[in-house]
């Protein structure tokens, strides 16, 4: 029975990372990998959908150039964009692979093996790895488990991947379809909503059983970004509850329950159900082994499981989903295991970014959470309109919105951005946050000029007295407040 220091199961993002992590530290590495590297977060997850939305953004920024020129807009081939999006995932998945192959032919050839395979625990050490009709055992010292998640299934709902659909079906559509209901008004369903209305040949309805879209999210960005879906043609169904779907004729029928108690039958070519992922534990470990889970997954104490040699990482845990803190979960697991790291695992200062219209990138609190924790604290509102390169790309809707403590040290609780650049602009106050540090480093940072950073430069300013443009003399477009005990007031200098 071949034998290894770490045995990493799955090859997505936060597999793979784990996998490199390890190779730093000289040890001897089994990756497996059921289906193809990359997992998810390259197939049919977050670099697919991504590259829809920025297909999708050029495309709607085209026809609106051309309207200033009284152009007609040209038809879409759907076949050719959807190309490019394969393109797109194959070079990330060929990118990976070719690493992989190009670790064997180096130093690392002795420590690094890949296996494709099925692998299921037998004990706490011992894997059996199912490749068609070959078995075979393996040991390992410690073992990852990184099987990443798929989209949850409701079961009331006749999903076949071809007229409804989850994330995984809509890669494989043949067209536009003229008409979509999207089931499900989170970040994935947002997403694809705004995608589909704007490449202009769908017509989306997204079903929302509250009053809102996004309900984790602050009024004032979801007011943004439900304005722009509505703008785009995107019929919200608020306050309603998805009684029936069915397919008929080869379209979708579903009906609707009102908080009203009304209801109302409509009729789409399409269904895309977001209602969120599964992480992916089934038949991966035998009884003997009782690892502890949830309804969301794997619990974890800092990457460990109750199993005290195995470790779990990515979406197949109850913590967070995303690319970017499954491979920082996969890197910290392995420097657990083989090192010592400086400090525990934290996720305050994790940057987010939802791909809508516009983009909204956050990090740390926002608002709604500090509210919700009964904090006191600071919110300091910018515009886009003050902020000179919004207004040389000539789109100034989106706001900059910080957050500190309610004291004099004013440390940053979390930022939003909303708008053009929104990712680049959080970086700063993302270290400042992990590094427990208040606002006067972001005073007197040199920002390039114009950039939509120079906007995080005047809210520290604002909130430190000393701003260009004063919030009380441009009202609706500046505002610097504190909220105690959820009362608000103008913050006067």
């Amino acid at each position: 029975m071949e034998k290894y220091d770490l045995i990493v199961i799955g090859a997505g993002p936060s597999g793979y990372a784990a996998a490199m992590r390890a190779l730093d530290f000289k040890k001897k590495i089994l990756l497996l990998e059921k289906n193809v590297i990359g997992g998810a977060g390259v197939t049919n997850g977050a670099l697919s959908s991504k590259t829809w939305w920025e297909l999708s953004r050029e495309t709607s920024s085209f026809r609106k150039n051309l309207k200033k020129f009284n152009l007609k807009v040209p038809s879409l081939n759907y076949k050719e964009i959807q190309e490019e999006v394969r393109r797109a995932v194959s070079e990330r998945k060929t990118l990976l692979e070719e690493h992989i192959n190009m670790l064997h032919t180096s130093d690392h050839a002795r420590l690094l093996t890949f296996k494709n395979g099925t692998a299921k625990l037998l004990s706490q050490n011992e894997i059996e790895i199912t490749h068609g009709h070959l078995k075979e055992k393996v040991w390992g010292d410690y073992i990852i488990l990184a099987t990443g998640s798929r989209p949850r299934y409701l079961p009331e709902l006749p999903i076949d991947e071809k007229i409804v659909m989850t994330s995984e079906g809509i890669e494989n559509m043949a067209e536009f379809p003229e008409s979509m209901v999207i089931v499900g008004a989170g970040v994935i369903g947002c997403e694809y909503a705004t995608i589909f209305s704007g490449f202009g040949k769908t017509k989306v309805h997204l079903i929302d059983k509250g009053s809102r879209i996004l309900p984790f999210e602050d009024g004032d960005i979801v007011e943004v970004i439900e304005r722009n879906m509505e703008n785009n043609g995107v019929l919200i169904h608020r306050n309603s509850r998805l009684i029936r779907m069915e397919i008929k004729h080869g379209r979708v029928e579903y009906e609707l329950e009102y908080d009203d108690s009304s209801k109302e039958v409509f009729n789409v070519e399409k269904a895309l159900v977001a209602v969120g992922r599964t992480p992916n534990y089934e038949d991966l470990w035998d009884d003997k082994v009782n690892i502890t889970i949830s309804k969301r997954g794997i619990e974890d104490n800092d990457t460990q499981t109750n199993v005290s040699n195995i470790y779990a990482v990515g979406d197949i845990t109850a913590d967070i989903s995303l690319v970017n803190v499954g491979e920082l979960e996969g890197r910290y697991a392995v420097e657990r295991i083989f090192g010592n790291p400086n400090r525990r695992l934290v996720y305050e200062n994790i940057s987010t970014i939802m791909f809508l219209n516009p983009e909204v990138a956050g990090v740390g609190l926002n608002e709604t959470q500090a509210r919700e924790k009964g904090m006191d604290y600071k919110v300091v509102t910018l515009d886009y309109s003050v902020i000179p390169r919004a207004i040389a790309k000539r789109n100034t809707q989106g706001f900059i919105k910080l957050l500190v403590t309610n004291d004099d040290q004013m440390k940053i609780l979390g930022m939003k951005v909303v708008g053009n650049h929104a990712s680049s602009a959080i970086q700063a106050v993302a270290l400042l946050i992990s590094m427990d540090k208040g606002i006067e480093e972001l005073a007197e940072c040199v920002h390039p000029h114009p950039s939509i950073t120079e906007g995080i430069q005047e809210c520290v300013r604002m909130l430190l007295g000393k701003s260009l443009f004063k919030p009380y003399a441009l009202k609706g477009r500046l505002s610097c407040r504190t909220s105690t005990a959820g009362n608000y007031a103008d913050i006067k200098f």
